[in-house]
């Protein structure tokens, strides 16, 4: 037979025994109960955030360059800095391209926009999204000297379709109070910028950004590049620029350029998991419930088992293992009814979305958005980790009182 320590075997014991006081099990129950539901919610709820955080971050790409390089005006020419960054270790692909705000106007309606110059032959090979309908717009940019492309977003507020001219005036030129720098373009497209550009970004070709913009020989141009780890966008690039001639160039990174929006949904997963913390603390409440009811039944029990020799530790593991099994069993439930939750999400909502139009409007049909949900086992190990030390400590202070008792006072009366 296998050897258990003392504490263990009675614990288990204690654990198993058909409890004669009704309570206890209801109460030990609902414990567990409530450790399950806990950890099963935040299972699903953080992969649920971690889904919208993946879908923001992709959307935030679509425009929104892995890295970007700022060159001074006395390094080498934009094309030759390109070729050495395309050789670098980490980098897929480089770009030009400069960003400026202007006023675009249209029929007595205007709007400031984020007016970026592109190169028609190098910017597909950094774009994030397989979008053909805009590679093909972009290559059209380089067939036209006035071409210009708006977001979705920003055509339909202004009333643009392709085909329509339209003028942008540069915001310095405007500052000045003059509008001799204004430029007339013509609508070859509206593409999908993604979330957060699509009222806000057009783009035009480089050699026409340089013209209404007039910066000369392209001193403000950027760099844009593609990195094989955007999550590690930054340190690429900065390893990449050092192959390049000493000199201050400005590094920065996705991470950063939108670091407002990523930390808030940071914040925002980490109080939501906290939050959704409390249901695990109030199911450890009710361990507490039960061991002190427990320790209460079992006095005569723990007296014996003093005056047998076991210590004051062997008591207090008896019972921690009594209420941390509750804990144990609750976690293991939660978990796996968590990620079964999480796999399946997608599913249970439309699910659900077909029985409530089937039961409220048989005759319309009233779409909910289906879920995804995107599972982080670093989470659930976090989630179940959280759970078991929350119950652990649970156990704690009743287990320290059931130490505490004294045989000689409780069999006086035995």
């Amino acid at each position: 037979m296998m050897y258990r320590p003392l504490a263990v075997f009675i614990g288990m014991r204690f654990v198993r025994a058909r409890k004669k006081n009704q309570l206890m099990s209801f109460v030990t129950l609902i414990s567990m109960l409530g450790i399950a539901l806990g950890v099963l919610a935040l299972i699903a709820v953080l992969s649920v955030i971690n889904a919208s955080t993946n879908t923001m971050r992709a959307e935030t790409l679509k425009t929104v360059p892995h890295a970007g390089l700022v060159l001074p005006d006395s390094v080498l020419p934009w094309q030759q800095v390109i070729q050495e960054l395309n050789n670098q270790p980490g980098i897929l692909a480089a770009a030009p391209y400069m960003s400026e705000e202007a006023w675009l106007r249209f029929e007595g309606y205007g709007d400031f926009v984020q007016i970026r110059g592109v190169d028609p032959m190098l910017e597909p090979s950094v774009l994030q999204q397989p979008d053909e309908h805009l590679r093909a717009l972009i290559a059209e940019l380089g067939q036209s000297s006035d071409g210009i492309i708006l977001g979705t977003r920003l055509a339909a507020r202004l009333g643009i379709f392709t085909g329509m001219p339209l003028s942008a005036t540069p915001l310095a030129s405007l500052l000045t109070g003059s509008t001799d720098a204004a430029r007339s373009f013509r609508v070859v497209g509206i593409a999908d910028f993604g979330f957060y550009d699509n009222d806000s970004i057009a783009l035009i070709g480089l050699q026409s950004a340089q013209d209404l913009f007039a910066v000369g020989q392209g001193a403000d141009v950027q760099i844009r590049l593609k990195v094989d780890d955007v999550f590690n966008a930054r340190s690429i690039a900065l390893q990449a620029v050092s192959a390049l001639p000493p000199a201050e160039y400005r590094v920065s990174s996705w991470s950063e350029t939108r670091r407002s929006l990523f930390d808030a949904l940071r914040m925002e997963k980490i109080l939501t998991g906290f939050m959704l913390l409390m249901i695990v603390i109030i199911g450890a409440v009710n361990i507490v419930a039960t061991l002190v009811m427990a320790v209460a039944d079992k006095s005569a029990d723990i007296a014996i088992l003093r005056t047998m020799g076991a210590s004051r530790s062997t008591v207090m593991a008896v019972f921690v293992i009594q209420g941390f099994a509750a804990g144990v069993l609750g976690t293991l439930l939660g978990a796996a009814g968590g990620i079964l939750l999480t796999i399946n999400l997608t599913s249970v909502t439309r699910g659900f979305e077909s029985w409530m139009n089937s039961l409220l409007a048989p005759g319309d049909v009233y779409m909910i958005a289906h879920l995804s949900a995107e599972l982080a086992w670093s989470d659930v190990l976090i989630v179940c980790t959280s759970a078991l030390v929350i119950s652990l400590l649970a156990t704690l202070y009743p287990a320290w009182r059931a130490a505490r008792i004294q045989p000689a006072d409780v069999l006086r009366y035995e």
